[in-house]
């Protein structure tokens, strides 16, 4: 900014100048110099001012011109009058020529009124001439507008409006002419601007102005009927000044009253600071407040208004329009009547004198008394109006004074304590009625009661647009008509109330109910009967008529009228007095009730589909019910609509959507339910089950609403929540037994379950609410029993680890509760505290926390304190009902419920021996109808803590399991999969082991093991517990018949073998547990006693029949494809022995006998044997360290009465001999002694592997053959001489086993057997049998091998006689029977003492070598005729015998032997020939039908020819 010229500082210096000198001569009196005048400076001053005035001031700089312009205006007073006249022409025009040159002329003004004041004070004829543009400039400047931000501009207005008073003084009749037209102009900022000159004017030249007052009044016409918001803040200002003068006095100044209350009326804008300072609103509440305080300031500070406001101000009291101007009013009017009444006025303050516009006190207690029913509306009204009505208590009724100088201060007082948000209307509404009530009382004047009514009846209508007011109204029109006497006046009321009332207004109808309700207090028939007639009246038959209804409108209004009606009815009862409403309940009220609900169209009820009638219905059978209950005889009262007003309840509550709450028809309808069921007579056992069913579908299914900013739920679902607890409520303490909750605890079981957790949540929040009831009324006056103790807690404590935080707190508190009904139940006081009770409430913070491991630790304490408190006969019903929660969807609360049940195990199992069937029993059916891997888990460690207790009695309740055991889609990895790190910290080592995850099971769904398989299996965590079941099923196993005998059909030949049941399931049960991985140890300890059972169940189970049903079972599960395991007795047996072989370490055994097919040998009758030699051959090799202890186990079992187990046991030792493991171990001696034994055994199978195994030492300990030689050749003997075998098995064994062993023995000890062994075996040289023509053939060869060089004559002779048929079994059809010939020959050959011979034998009879038998026969009969010619006698015969040989090869090799015979027979020798008897022998061989036979008999007959 430049800096300002030097002639600008020499301006303001003169400017200064001037001030001082004007401020030194106005106080001239106490100056120090009193001869100073004006005029000695006006020389120079005037000099000066030429100076300023005709140069300086038209410079162009403007900071210059605005230095000039504030000097001229003081400088103008020191001027000399003549010359100040002289100037004022050219310096009024210059100085308002510069209101267009400046923006800020706020220094022109101020200059332009020290001009003007100084040309008024000199009397100035040059103001008249200069008048109108002086007007004109002035006027433009205050019309500019305001920015209160500016202060520049409200300081040239404050300037400005100072030029007007000067021209005011001097020209009052011009300056208005110049104004009031101004203000009939549409132009805001004109009008503003001139009511502030006109409002300014009135207080500045107040003595110019009082003549022109009815001329200013009445130029506000126009300005009282602007709208906009300055304006009327413009026009408040005039007329405050107006009323400070008196000109509201005038004609015409109570409009300007009016015109203020009407702007006292406006709404006050909510939230003004939201809007901007120029809006429209800001500014109307501007107006509103400029309004208040104007009204209030000029009734407080102008005593001259009082008789002008009072007691006109009342009749703004009563129209409707007036009502947001009713606080200022009433206090203005407190003012005024408090002032009068100091002034000494009459007893009435008001003074009507016939003046008909002023409100009736009637009319103003109405009004007052019903505006302050909304005590905070309108800056206060309520306190207003009581303040009102107390100073105004004579005038309402002269009898009221001392009545309400104590009432309205209590009232007054109250709302003192409370704000708009705190206070409660309905008690604030009670009050104002029960000071209605008192005021009737006090005033006690049926006329001027029924006065009062009439105006209360004539106001309702005001009140359409404030339905709270109205309905208040309402109530107080009831009161006072309670009070009156006139039952005339009474229905005629009631009746105009019926007609006239809006219906379709919902606060109308309550507030129409009310009144009728309050009035039936006094006036119950009255009522009861105008409501009546008002039915049977055209008015309603009209509106109800059938050519109506079906008009959407007309039915709707039908609706609104019914629901008006119901609820009257409804009111009338709940205010009713108690001794005559029994009489009527059921005739007058409940009927017409039903009446005006159902609607009968031709007969046919119609429901109707209003809700607001549904409701009015539900809340008026709620008031009457309650009303019944209340009475003193509502306890013996039977309410026989009960059943039919329940069902319409019942009714409202099902058509309601179930998966959303929008309105309140579910509560009423609930709570109208809950005073019913209190009445009698009660509820039969399914209505009541069907309510409680359908209220609880009715809530629990809604979906949750989104919860609010705060986290507060929605009011009508906590009302409604609230509801359905009062009805369970109520109905539960019609039945406060054990019994009766636990019927309602059934109806919450399957919503406590849901597997959605906002129904969770509110089943257990109302559990608590019973059970919290339940303990409250609690009244034991027996010791009796909490039966169902155990169900309830076995359904809550699993939810103390639910997944919602709500739920899990409300399941403590149930189980809170019901632990102190226990104790409750046991003779504790209901004040009682116990200690380990109340440890529940500190869990619940542990509850909070997410955390399983929280969770579960939280459930463990939870379970150890009930454990603490449950009475012993309780246990088993928790434990069964927690084993129904391991099916729970929500696997927190399924583990929760493991948790519990495993911590009861342990702490109180010990009680439950007499209970363990059935618990197990629970757990299989439980696991077969859930299939989560939770569940399996829990089971499992269930039995496995029950069992460490009680091992026998749990596994006898396994075995009774069905067979097949349970199969399951489940793996058995699957179901023991690993706890988590949250459940692990609550089970111990061991079980924590059985819940390990093991390898994957790969196998096929179908091959899974299934749930009681899963139980067995857990049976093998702990070695001690294993080894003790494992003896079990032992003793399980082997104590019982493993078969028994039956004929499937009278003329079958054998009895069929079906397995005993027990010995099939503990065979199963046993493959199970040791199958699994943790029953190693176990197994180690019983492995000898597991080896030798299974290995004997195995033998006694061979060929044994499933019974018919399991038969079907396993046809069926084959059938569907899931086929697991076969059930099938051996093979159950073998499966078992091969899970105790791999468990105990011998997987080399296990897989020896796969790849040698063992196991399928030892399932058939016709290769077990054969299956038990292959398994103690790789038994010996593969765990030979273990045969001393089992074979001191089957050594105990020689005496079984089952063959096929001293069989399998005698094969199974046999084999053992053809190792040398059993040499090795010492074991050899027993081996023999026991074989040898067994040598009289009645079985002859048994002998036969007696013999074998004795026969094995050979191979398995040939050195100790020697030693033992004379035992084993007496045993062997005394095998070929076995009579008690018809099938000679024995000797075919003795036969084979002599073979083996005669290399081996002394030759002593042979030789004195030699020839009886030779003899017993040659009749089995033609056995039909290949087995025994090839043992007993090569048998003999052995017989000659071991006596070679030393054959005696009489073994000789044997040799000689078994000659021939060793021959010709050199043709036999068996290849065994020939390679034995060919041996047997070959060993011969030494012993004939015939070089050619042996060397023939050795050298066509080598094994393997092609032989051609008729040129080796032709040259063995040469040798023979030529060596042995003695012979030929014996030879032929033993020929002729093999003639009628069975096998065709023989019959032909039999005349091939004849004829070389003959044919190298000496001519000496031939008469030994019976030549006939040969011939008829041949001529019957060329009969043979075999062609070979026939051609060997005729080539015989050809080398006959010699003899001819």
């Amino acid at each position: 900014m430049g800096r300002p010229p030097l002639t600008a500082w020499v301006a303001t210096a003169l400017q200064r100048f001037s001030e001082s000198t004007l401020e030194y001569l106005a106080d001239l009196d106490q100056a120090p110099d009193p001869t100073v005048r004006k005029d000695a400076f006006a020389t120079d001053i005037f000099s000066a001012y030429d100076i300023l005035f005709h140069h300086w001031l038209q410079s162009r700089e403007a900071k210059l011109r605005l230095a000039v312009v504030e000097a001229l205006g003081p400088m103008s007073h020191l001027l000399p009058s003549e010359k100040l006249e002289e100037q004022l022409p050219k310096l009024l025009p210059g100085v308002l020529g510069l209101y267009k040159k400046h923006a800020e002329t706020v220094h022109v003004s101020r200059s332009l009124g020290q001009i003007l004041e100084a040309a008024a004070s000199v009397g100035s004829r040059t103001l008249d001439v200069q008048l109108d543009s002086l007007l004109a400039a002035l006027h433009a400047q205050i019309c500019v507008p305001v920015e209160s931000s500016s202060p520049l501009v409200m300081s040239n207005q404050k300037e400005v409006l100072r030029c007007f008073t000067v021209l005011a003084c001097c020209s009052p009749d011009r300056l208005l002419a110049f104004l009031l037209p101004k203000l009939d102009t549409s132009n805001e900022r004109t009008r503003v601007g001139t009511l502030q000159v006109v409002r300014h004017i009135i207080n500045s030249a107040a003595a110019q102005m009082e003549v022109k007052q009815p001329f200013i009044l009445s130029s506000m016409k126009l300005p009282l009927l602007d709208n906009n918001s300055k304006v009327k803040r413009a026009v408040v200002q005039v007329i405050s000044a107006m009323a400070h003068h008196g000109y509201l006095e005038q004609p015409g100044g109570e409009a300007m009253i009016e015109y203020i209350v009407q702007q006292c009326a406006l709404p006050p804008e909510a939230e003004p600071q939201k809007l901007g300072a120029n809006s429209e609103a800001l500014a109307a509440d501007s107006v509103r407040a400029i309004s208040v305080s104007t009204l209030y300031l000029v009734s407080t500070t102008v005593d001259r208004m009082g008789d002008v406001l009072w007691p006109y101000l009342f009749e703004f009291l009563v129209p409707v329009r007036f009502t947001g101007a009713l606080t200022p009013l009433c206090r203005s009017l407190v003012h005024l009547a408090q002032k009068r009444q100091e002034a000494g006025a009459h007893a009435l303050l008001i003074q009507y004198n016939g003046n008909v516009t002023l409100p009736s006190p009637y009319a103003m207690a109405t009004r007052l008394l019903a505006v302050s029913s909304s005590p905070y509306l309108g800056d206060g009204r309520g306190a207003a109006s009581l303040r009102l009505l107390s100073v105004l208590h004579r005038d309402i009724h002269p009898m009221l004074g001392q009545r309400w100088a104590t009432a309205i201060p209590l009232l007054l007082e109250h709302l003192d304590g409370y704000t708009e948000e705190t206070l409660s209307r309905k008690e604030w509404e009670e009050k104002l009625l029960m000071f209605l009530r008192d005021t009737l009382a006090v005033v006690s004047d049926n006329t001027w009661i029924c006065q009062l009514s009439l105006e209360m009846c004539k106001q309702l209508p005001s009140y359409n647009g404030t339905p709270l007011e109205k309905n208040f109204l309402y109530k107080c029109i009831g009161t006072t008509l309670g009070a009156a006497s006139s039952k005339e006046v009474v229905r005629k009321h009631l009746q105009e109330l019926l007609e006239t009332a809006r219906y379709q207004e919902e606060s109308e109808r309550e507030g129409l109910a009310c009144c009728f309700g309050i009035c039936a207090s006094s006036h119950l028939d009255d009522t009861l009967a105008q409501l009546e007639d008002f039915v049977k009246s055209d008015v309603f038959r009209k509106s109800a008529g059938i050519f109506n209804i079906f008009k959407d409108r007309s039915e709707n209004e039908v609706e609104k009228v019914k629901s008006a009606l119901i609820l009257c009815y409804g009111h009338v009862a709940a205010r009713a007095p108690r001794e005559l409403l029994l009489a009527r309940v059921e005739s007058d009220i409940f009927r017409n009730m039903s009446q005006c609900f159902s609607t009968k169209v031709l007969g046919i009820k119609v429901e109707t589909k209003d809700l607001g009638l549904r409701l009015c219905l539900a809340q008026s059978v709620c008031m009457a019910s309650q009303a019944v209950r209340s009475s003193s005889h509502g306890s013996s009262f039977q309410l026989l609509r009960k059943p039919e007003l329940v069902a319409q309840m019942m009714e409202f509550i099902k058509a309601e959507p179930s998966d959303s709450l929008r309105t309140p028809m579910r509560k009423k309808a609930m709570l109208a339910c809950t005073y019913l069921a209190s009445l009698e007579p009660a509820l039969e056992g399914q209505a009541q089950a069907d309510l409680i069913h359908s209220c609880l579908h009715s809530i629990m299914a809604v979906l949750p609403e989104p919860e609010g900013v705060d986290g507060h739920q929605e009011p009508l679902y906590l009302d409604t929540m609230q509801a359905l607890k009062d009805l369970l409520t109520s109905l539960l303490q019609r039945n406060m037994t054990p019994q009766g909750l636990q019927v309602m605890v059934e109806h919450l079981s399957p919503w406590i379950k849901s597997p959605r957790g906002h129904e969770r949540v509110r089943a257990l929040g109302l559990s608590a609410c019973l059970l919290q009831h339940f303990l409250k009324h609690l009244h034991i006056s027996a010791l009796v029993p909490f039966h169902n103790l155990g169900l309830l807690l076995g359904l809550f404590s699993p939810r103390c680890a639910d997944l919602w935080p709500a739920t899990r707190q409300e399941a403590v508190s149930c189980v809170y509760s019901l632990l102190y009904l226990q104790l409750g139940y046991e003779g504790f006081s209901r004040d009682y505290q116990d200690d380990v009770v109340e440890q529940l409430l500190t869990l619940k913070d542990g509850l909070e926390h997410p955390d399983p491991a929280i969770l579960f630790h939280t459930c463990h304490s939870v379970a150890q304190i009930i454990g603490k408190r449950l009475p012993p006969d309780q246990l088993i019903s928790l434990l069964l009902t927690l084993f129904e929660g391991l099916g729970d969807p929500d696997q927190n609360c399924s583990r929760a419920a493991t948790v519990i049940v495993n911590c009861l195990l342990k702490e109180r199992g010990h009680v439950l021996l007499e209970k363990v069937p059935e618990i197990v029993s629970v757990l299989r059916s439980k696991l077969q109808e859930t299939h989560g891997e939770h569940v399996l888990q829990a089971a499992q460690h269930s039995v496995y803590v029950l069992a460490a207790r009680h091992h026998a009695a749990v596994v006898s309740s396994l075995l009774g399991s069905p067979l097949p055991f349970d199969r399951s889609r489940l793996s058995a990895s699957a179901a023991v999969t690993s706890p988590g790190p949250s459940l692990s910290a609550f089970l111990c080592p061991r079980s924590l082991a059985l819940l390990t995850p093991g390898p994957p099971d790969c196998r096929p769904l179908g091959q899974r093991k299934g749930h009681t398989c899963t139980l067995w299996r857990a049976l093998a965590v702990e070695p001690g517990l294993a080894t003790q079941v494992l003896g079990l099923l032992l003793e399980k196993m082997s104590g019982d018949v493993p078969f028994k005998e039956s004929r499937a059909f009278l003329l079958s030949s054998a009895p069929d073998r079906v397995a005993t049941l027990l010995p099939l399931a503990a065979t199963c049960a046993l493959y199970e547990v040791a199958s699994a991985p943790a029953s190693g140890p176990a197994v180690l300890e019983l492995y000898p006693q597991l080896f030798a059972a299974l290995l004997l169940r195995v033998s006694c189970t061979v060929g044994v029949q499933l019974p018919r049903n399991l038969q079907a079972k396993e046809r069926k599960s084959a059938s569907s494809g899931l086929a697991s395991r076969s059930l099938e007795p051996c093979s159950s047996a073998v499966d078992a022995l091969q899970a105790v072989l791999l468990r105990g370490g011998n997987d080399d055994v296990v897989q020896r006998m796969e790849l040698e097919g063992g196991w399928q040998l030892l399932r058939t009758s016709a290769g077990h044997e054969e299956g038990v030699t292959r398994l103690a051959s790789a038994m010996a090799k593969f765990a030979g360290p273990r045969l001393p202890l089992m074979m001191k186990a089957l050594f105990a079992t020689q005496s079984s009465v089952y063959e096929m187990q001293r069989v399998s046991s005698t094969a199974f030792l046999a084999e053992l001999l053809s190792s040398n493991t059993a040499n090795d171990l010492m074991l050899l001696e027993s081996l023999l002694d026991n074989l040898l034994a067994r040598q009289k055994d009645t079985c002859a199978r048994v002998r036969r592997l007696a013999l074998r195994g004795l026969a094995n030492v050979a191979s398995g300990s040939p050195d100790k053959v020697r030693a033992h030689g004379p035992q084993l050749l007496t045993a062997m003997i005394g095998g070929l001489d076995d009579g008690d075998d018809p099938h000679s098995l024995v000797a075919l064994e003795a036969m084979v086993g002599l073979a083996r062993l005669l290399d081996l023995v002394e030759a002593w000890d042979l030789r004195s057997v030699l020839l009886h062994v030779a003899i017993r075996i040659r009749p089995f040289f033609d056995s039909e049998k290949v087995e025994f023509r090839s043992a007993s053939i090569r048998l003999f060869g052995h017989l000659n091998k071991a006596c070679q060089g030393e054959c005696e004559d009489v073994f000789l002779e044997q040799l000689v006689g078994g000659l021939a048929p060793l021959l010709l079994h050199l043709q036999d059809p068996q290849p065994p029977v020939a390679a034995a010939c060919r041996f047997a020959l070959r060993m011969c050959g030494p012993n004939l003492e015939c070089e050619e011979l042996a060397a023939i034998f050795q050298k066509h009879l080598q094994e393997g070598r092609g032989l051609h038998f008729g040129e080796f026969l032709n040259t063995t009969c040469k040798h023979l005729m030529h060596h042995f010619p003695d012979l030929l006698g014996r030879l032929l015969s033993t020929s002729l015998f093999y003639f009628k040989s069975s096998w065709e090869d023989i019959r032909a090799a039999a005349p091939m032997l004849t004829g070389f015979l003959a044919l190298h027979v000496e001519a000496e020798r031939r008469p030994q020939v019976d030549l006939e008897q040969l011939l008829a022998a041949l001529q019957l061989l060329l009969k043979d039908p075999a062609p070979a036979v026939r051609v060997k008999a005729a080539e015989t007959l050809g080398r006959l020819v010699k003899f001819a």
